[in-house]
């Protein structure tokens, strides 16, 4: 019996961690540096001196740093938490995580959607997970959190779940 076959080696833990940042595509950073260039040409058409480079250095700047800001939230599973940006959900009160593809998204975010469910929704990403709250000291019945990876993300946070 070789070493590796041993039935004595402890069973390997799997760890419920997920982590993704919900940037803006490559075609979103594309269309708004051009367009921020585009009215810095309009203006410098027309003046000369300081407002010929001025809206170049102020407005791709400013564009670029606003692209950015789009793209900051983090979306993770960790330490039996859901982190989404600044807000924290303790796992415990999970009661059920439904991965949602565009058409669900839709139908949980469309007219009859709860005005106190938790969202952070990113249009360039078609797909989210729905998670179920059982917490009778909230009056928030579930989150709605958007992901590029939501079988992922709702196994992660169901194995975090049920580990605590």
């Amino acid at each position: 019996m070789s070493p590796s076959s041993s039935s004595s080696a402890p069973p390997a833990v799997r760890r419920a961690e997920h982590s993704e940042r919900l940037f803006l595509p490559w075609w979103l950073w594309l269309g708004g540096l051009t367009a921020a260039g585009l009215l810095a040409v309009e203006v410098w058409m027309g003046a000369p001196g300081v407002r010929a480079w001025l809206p170049f250095v102020v407005l791709l700047p400013v564009t670029a740093l606003g692209l950015w800001w789009l793209g900051r939230i983090r979306v993770a599973v960790q330490a039996g938490e859901l982190l989404v940006d600044d807000a924290r959900l303790p796992v415990r009160y999970v009661a059920d995580v439904v991965p949602l593809d565009a058409a669900g998204r839709r139908e949980v975010l469309g007219v009859g959607a709860d005005p106190l469910a938790f969202v952070v929704q990113r249009p360039w990403i078609g797909s989210a997970v729905q998670v179920v709250l059982d917490d009778p000291d909230d009056s928030t019945p579930f989150w709605v959190v958007s992901t590029r990876r939501p079988v992922e993300l709702a196994e992660a946070i169901l194995a975090a779940r049920d580990a605590d």
